[in-house]
């Protein structure tokens, strides 16, 4: 299928059927990974013309991925970014971390948006914000798809780093995310300070089993599932 940029279309309707001035994207990255926060964006855009390429995170090769990022950063008109911490996601489960972090990134605008598109089917942020959900909002969205290129950006950078004190585990190559070289690492060497102690993961490594947090939600082990099989990759 052919390259096909986003659009405004989803914020211009937004502003002709609200009235809403300004208008937020949010996106996420991070929900998948066995180890690391989960980490969102809120970015402002305005109705100005999208750089070149722009798309959903994913489809960016990492090179391109990170100099969009760079180029993006200063063509926004303001962007901000939220985390929920691994002891977080193991405490609230996913959908209140995402909650939490959306929430964040959200109040640390220099602005308070007057609406947010949320990239997604499922509306996780709610009361007080006034929310459209977008399925694929990161490929149609111009607003949606800069915050999802940043976010990817920022957090794996973030993993990068703390993968210079957890080499064996690959986190500057898989982000936290599954991968053989994580497994093994974590077969070996047990979980991290930075790993999610509710997951599933833990289930497979007997040595490892008792380290693992009694409390599930029903969404957090639904995303676990996805995890083991590299979801979200």
């Amino acid at each position: 299928m052919p390259y096909q940029p986003p659009t405004h279309s989803v914020e211009r309707s937004i502003r002709a059927t609200t009235g809403a001035k300004i208008v937020a994207g949010v996106d996420e990255v991070g929900r998948g990974a066995w180890a690391g926060p989960v980490t969102v964006c809120a970015a402002i855009t305005g109705l100005r013309r999208a750089p070149d390429g722009l798309t959903d995170s994913k489809l960016l090769t990492p090179k391109r991925r990170t100099a969009l990022a760079g180029e993006l950063e200063a063509w926004v008109t303001a962007y901000a970014l939220g985390h929920s911490s691994p002891e977080e996601i193991d405490e609230l489960g996913m959908t209140a971390a995402l909650r939490l972090a959306a929430t964040r990134a959200l109040e640390g605008l220099p602005v308070r948006p007057d609406a947010v598109i949320l990239d997604g089917k499922h509306d996780y942020l709610g009361d007080p914000w006034k929310v459209r959900t977008v399925i694929k909002g990161d490929q149609s969205c111009v607003v949606v798809a800069a915050a999802s290129v940043i976010a990817k950006v920022r957090r794996d950078a973030m993993m990068a780093e703390l993968g210079a004190d957890h080499a064996d585990f690959g986190f500057c190559d898989n982000a936290g995310y599954p991968s053989p070289v994580h497994r093994a690492a974590l077969e070996e060497l047990g979980p991290t300070a930075h790993h999610r102690l509710s997951w599933a993961y833990l289930d497979a490594l007997p040595r490892w089993q008792h380290l693992k947090r009694a409390r599930l939600t029903p969404d957090t082990m639904a995303l676990e599932a996805g995890g083991q099989l590299g979801f979200d990759f």
